[in-house]
C-alpha cells in the first residue's frame, strides 16, 4: 500500500525536510515507487504536483526536495499500486473544488467491493478505489449542507461519521485539507506529532540529516507533521488509535475522536447492533 505525509502549521512552513526523508521510501528505503505527489495549500487554492514516476527518479521530486515553498498545510503521497494503472490520473493527491475551495485528499489503504452511486457532481478521472472514495465524501458533505458551507467541526462530525462505513471494505487512512485546516483519519497506521517552541534537533530515519530546528524558527512557529512511519528517531510520535479522526489547525490536534474503536467494542458486547449488510451504507 502507499504512505501519506501531511502537514498543518501556524504560520507558513516550508517541508523540504520531512519531504527529503520521506520521499527515500519511494524506492531507497522501501518499495511505493508507483507514483508520488504533493499538494501545498495558499489560501483557497493550491499548488498541486504529480507525477507517475518515483519520487526518488522523478525530477518534480527533487523540485519539491530542494525549493521551499511555504504553506500552512500541505499533503504528500507515494503510491505502492494496488488498484488501478501506473499512471499520472491515479496519481495522490486528488483535488476538486467545492464551495469556492480546493479541497485535497490522499489515501493509504486498499478498499475491495466498493462502490456507491455517485451523483456526478464529483466524478473519478482515473480508476482507483482511493479516488472514488474521495468523490463518494465530497458527494455526501454537498448532500449533508448543500451550498451553506460548513464549519470545520460540521465537515468533522460527518467524516467521523462516513469513514469507519467506508473502511468496513478494507483499510482506509486518509488525510484530507481544504486550506483551513487537516483532517486525518487512521484505521491501521498513522502517526502524529507537533513540534513547537522550544525547538529542537530532528534527525531523518531514512536519510543521514539533522536540522536544528531552533535556529530556523521563531517563537510564533508551529507544526504538526502526520505520517504513515515516523520520519524521525530521536522525536516522540504518537500513532493514531485504530479508528481514530484528528483536526489539525494551527499546527495542533483541535479535535480526536475514536468512534469507530467505540462502535466495535459496543458490537462486541452486543451482536444485534451490528450492520447487517454493507449495502445499507449506501
Amino acid at each position: 500500500m502507499c504512505q501519506l505525509l501531511g502537514m498543518n502549521c501556524a504560520t507558513p512552513t516550508d517541508i523540504t525536510f520531512s519531504f527529503r526523508g520521506f520521499s527515500q521510501r519511494a524506492g531507497i528505503t522501501s518499495d511505493h515507487c508507483d507514483g508520488f505527489g504533493i499538494a501545498f495549500f495558499e489560501n483557497k487554492a493550491c499548488r498541486l504536483f504529480v507525477d507517475n514516476q518515483s519520487a526518488v527518479e522523478s525530477p518534480i521530486a527533487e523540485l519539491i526536495r530542494n525549493y521551499p515553498i511555504k504553506s500552512r498545510n500541505v499533503i504528500a503521497h507515494i503510491r505502492k499500486a494496488t488498484q488501478g494503472k501506473i499512471n499520472l490520473e491515479n496519481s495522490h493527491p486528488f483535488s476538486r473544488e467545492l464551495w469556492g475551495r480546493q479541497w485535497i485528499f490522499a489515501h493509504n489503504g486498499d478498499l475491495h467491493d466498493f462502490d456507491p452511486v455517485l451523483s456526478g457532481r464529483f466524478t473519478p478521472v482515473g480508476n482507483t478505489d482511493s479516488e472514488r472514495a474521495f468523490c463518494y465524501l465530497l458527494d455526501q458533505l454537498v448532500n449533508k449542507f448543500g451550498y451553506v458551507e460548513p464549519s470545520l467541526d460540521q465537515v468533522f462530525d460527518l467524516l467521523t461519521d462516513i469513514s469507519p462505513r467506508i473502511a468496513e471494505h478494507g483499510t482506509f487512512n486518509f488525510c484530507l485539507s481544504n486550506g483551513q485546516a487537516l483532517f486525518s483519519y487512521a484505521i491501521t497506521k498513522l502517526h502524529w506529532l507537533v513540534r513547537e517552541y522550544p525547538f529542537k534537533p530532528a534527525q531523518l530515519i531514512d536519510l543521514d540529516v539533522e536540522v536544528d530546528f531552533s535556529q530556523v524558527t521563531t517563537a510564533e512557529d508551529r507544526v504538526a507533521v502526520i505520517t504513515t512511519e515516523p520520519l524521525t528517531q530521536n522525536e516522540a510520535w504518537t500513532a493514531f488509535a485504530p479508528g481514530e479522526m484528528i483536526l489539525f489547525q494551527y499546527g495542533k490536534a483541535i479535535r480526536h475522536e475514536m468512534t469507530h474503536v467505540e462502535r466495535l467494542v459496543r458490537e462486541a458486547k452486543d451482536p444485534s447492533l451490528k450492520r447487517v449488510t454493507k449495502a445499507d451504507q449506501y
